[in-house]
């Protein structure tokens, strides 16, 4: 009996946010009517919050090295954002922009790296510094006013105006049988990947729960499946879910299966360690934050593509969504722990709460005081698990 509640306890304790993202989707579903589920709606809560994904991947990496954050991410997009709007307007090619905008994110990225790696600035002063800086130099960019984006290649490439979605090749009619086939084989893809690791476990002798091992798996490709049927419903896939998917898929990789992703958790973990074993922990610093300038000139393309502008005001609070989104799916205040699959569904319940108050007709300023009560119950949760622990 002890055995089993235990279990049940671990199994409720690893999956909390899982749990809450389906109560919250359940709730908002019956609330709204069902409004919430339409295909419309489901393709907004991907192309609204295409930055969120972005932000939140590159945030998670500053925030294994310590609980530390980059509050200077949504002043960047928007500096990034403008130079690219500027450039297109003044004529110059499309490509040309995109890589300037990526370049600025990441040298900002270096620049912002340099004083918290090697001079040990407080990551926090650092980049708040770097927060009123690269506002201030966005206004002057833009002189204080909105610049336009006409570029229809850019547009579309990038997730902005009514054609940026992928063709349907099949020719479905009015059900995108494309985007239904790649979910398919996505899920596909997941679920025959998942038990061949599970299945490597099982010969190495690494204890598994048979509930996480096989229902998991399952209802996560469900998921996918569900998901893709819907976006095939209205447009099919949107050009930004591609850039999403490349981001976290990545980043993914570089956390479980590279070496600078083993530091960033020991760094997180016992920085003094992690140095008297040969790592150079100031390298570790160093990549998360110019990783995260690289990431913020991408959520800037995505952002000004989505509004086919760039205004002085873009990318406010932007660094608070990234940051709720990964506390929230698991990340640690304190650094060493965090996933990109939590970061997913951080994202997706942060995206679920602003949209289904929105359909509610919920006030603006009610909603962020939603979105910070969640805030505090996920950050009281990882530290009153590691109480526990203690």
């Amino acid at each position: 009996m002890n055995t089993n509640t235990s279990s049940v306890g671990a199994f409720l304790k690893k999956y909390t946010m899982v749990l809450a993202l389906v109560a919250v989707a359940i709730f908002f579903s019956i609330t709204t009517q069902g409004k919430i589920l339409y295909p419309q709606n489901l393709n907004n809560l991907i192309s609204q919050n295409g930055y969120v994904f972005v932000l939140a991947a590159g945030m998670l990496l500053c925030i294994l090295t310590g609980g530390n954050i980059d509050l200077a991410v949504g002043s960047v997009v928007c500096f990034a954002g403008a130079i690219g709007a500027v450039m297109m307007q003044a004529g110059i090619n499309m490509w040309l922009a995109v890589l300037v905008m990526l370049a600025t994110g990441l040298a900002i990225g270096a620049f912002q790296g340099y004083w918290i790696a090697w001079v040990r600035v407080p990551p926090f002063i650092a980049t708040l510094a770097g927060m009123y800086a690269f506002r201030g130099l966005s206004n002057v960019v833009l002189q204080g006013y909105a610049v336009s984006i006409d570029n229809k290649s850019f547009l579309n490439v990038f997730g902005g105006g009514a054609d940026c979605y992928v063709p349907d090749f099949l020719g479905g009619g009015t059900l995108n049988l494309t985007c239904l086939v790649v979910g398919i084989a996505v899920a596909a893809i997941y679920l025959v990947m998942t038990l061949r690791k599970i299945a490597v476990q099982k010969r190495m002798g690494i204890h598994q729960s048979s509930v996480a091992n096989f229902i998991q798996p399952a209802i996560i490709s469900v998921l996918i499946v569900w998901a893709t049927w819907k976006l095939a419903q209205y447009k099919g896939i949107p050009t930004v879910l591609i850039w999403i998917s490349l981001v976290l898929l990545t980043y993914n990789y570089i956390t479980t299966n590279t070496s600078i992703g083993r530091y960033l958790y020991a760094v997180g973990g016992n920085e003094k360690a992690t140095a008297l074993s040969g790592v150079n922990t100031n390298k570790v610093y160093f990549f998360a934050y110019a990783n995260m300038g690289l990431l913020a000139g991408l959520a800037g393309i995505l952002t000004v593509a989505r509004a086919a502008s760039a205004q002085p005001t873009y990318g406010q609070g932007y660094e608070m969504d990234a940051i709720a989104s990964c506390f929230i799916g698991g990340a640690s205040a304190y650094g060493g722990t965090g996933k990109i699959s939590g970061v997913i569904i951080g994202a997706i319940l942060m995206g679920l709460i602003n949209q289904g108050m929105s359909i509610m007709g919920i006030d603006a300023n009610y909603q962020r005081v939603v979105k910070g009560i969640v805030l505090l119950l996920a950050v009281m949760f990882d530290v009153l698990s590691k109480r526990e622990k203690r």
